[in-house]
């Protein structure tokens, strides 16, 4: 019976080996993507190169659930460049376009005003109490390609949470068993 306790032995010892190989490539796809968001970061100098538009306030050029590429260079911003900013003590940024610009000559600064295309009124409402112009540094950056629809994914997962821990706990377990 040595050689049966031998190759039991021997099957757990390949299981844990194998366990272990699925793990370690779950954390190196997660490190990779990792990394790639923070290329992106630096590459094209915002905070958040992607993000998804949320409501309908952009509409007819913008639905709900289409994701912006965002861009921020050194080039002044302009009125009518669709912008994604965020405000002091909010945590979901906008995407408005800039309807009025004042630049100050003499230190450089600019003053922002944003509206949402579909909205009737300006977002003065939208900023932080006793603010009536958003900074360069509200400016999370410009909107320079987007992809239809593609958002909806991440607001199905937002609105519907367990969903979203449906789906991590299915990819990990995919993971995980998988034999290749």
């Amino acid at each position: 019976m040595g050689w049966i306790e031998d190759g039991i032995s021997s099957i757990r010892s390949f299981q844990l080996r194998q366990a272990l190989h699925q793990a370690v490539t779950l954390g190196m796809i997660v490190a990779s993507a990792l990394m790639i968001w923070k290329m992106l970061i630096c590459v094209t100098g915002s905070e958040s190169p992607v993000v998804v538009v949320l409501s309908g306030s952009m509409e007819p050029g913008f639905q709900r659930g289409d994701i912006l590429f965002l861009n921020m260079g050194r080039d002044p911003i302009r009125a009518g460049e669709i912008v994604v900013y965020n405000v002091d003590k909010r945590e979901i940024p906008i995407v408005h376009r800039v309807i009025k610009v004042h630049e100050r000559k003499d230190t450089g600064e600019v003053d922002i005003l944003t509206k949402g295309d579909n909205n009737d009124d300006d977002d003065i409402s939208l900023y932080a109490p006793g603010q009536f112009w958003l900074k360069r540094h509200h400016i999370m950056g410009r909107a320079v390609g987007f992809l239809p629809y593609v958002g909806w994914a991440t607001i199905i997962m937002t609105e519907k949470p367990v969903i979203k821990y449906i789906l991590i706990g299915a990819l990990g377990f995919l993971a995980i068993t998988s034999k290749d």
